[in-house]
């Protein structure tokens, strides 16, 4: 996926091995190497990967600060992560913008996903043989060999027939 971020590339990994997290970054907010990704919080037990932009980050920074939140980038990244632990899951209701994000939070033992509310920034993710997986584009998921490529027919008659697959549906069989 070298096409959707030329800029950086970065992976982290859990102490245990069981949760990875992959970027290319497209530098757009923060250019400097500050803004790379996988991204972790200061107590390094919040990870996040994140594709698009906050547009009212400035904004909630300045908010987030007053309650005594300390930034070291200029990212919109990094004020997702400190939005996360603000409001956990209710921090996508103060975000504008066009995103796609997931967050590893080991003192929560979860990861969270979220996209904007219009899908700008797709996220496709399959949950089968108990093991999560996501990537931006559907090719991200299908370079393992191991993946299911089996085509989900209901997806492939919406398709034919609107010229778009609805909702959370996907062409291949197993992922949303």
């Amino acid at each position: 996926m070298i096409h959707r971020g030329p800029d950086d590339f970065g992976e982290w990994w859990s102490s245990d091995g069981l949760v990875g997290l992959g970027h290319r970054r497209l530098s757009i907010v923060d250019l400097s190497k500050a803004g790379h990704q996988p991204m972790l919080d200061e107590s390094k037990t919040v990870t996040i990967v994140f594709n698009g932009e906050i547009y009212n980050h400035l904004d909630l920074r300045s908010e987030l600060e007053l309650r005594g939140y300390v930034y070291t980038t200029r990212s919109d990244t990094e004020v997702l992560i400190t939005a996360w632990q603000e409001w956990g899951e209710q921090c996508v209701d103060h975000l504008e913008g066009m995103f796609a994000f997931a967050i590893h939070d080991q003192k929560k033992e979860l990861i969270f996903m979220a996209r904007d509310r219009s899908g700008e920034k797709p996220l496709f993710y399959s949950t089968e043989n108990e093991e999560l997986r996501f990537s931006s584009e559907l090719k991200g998921l299908l370079v393992d060999p191991s993946f299911s490529h089996v085509i989900d027919y209901e997806s492939l008659d919406y398709y034919l027939h609107l010229g778009y697959v609805p909702g959370n549906k996907c062409i291949l069989k197993g992922v949303s």
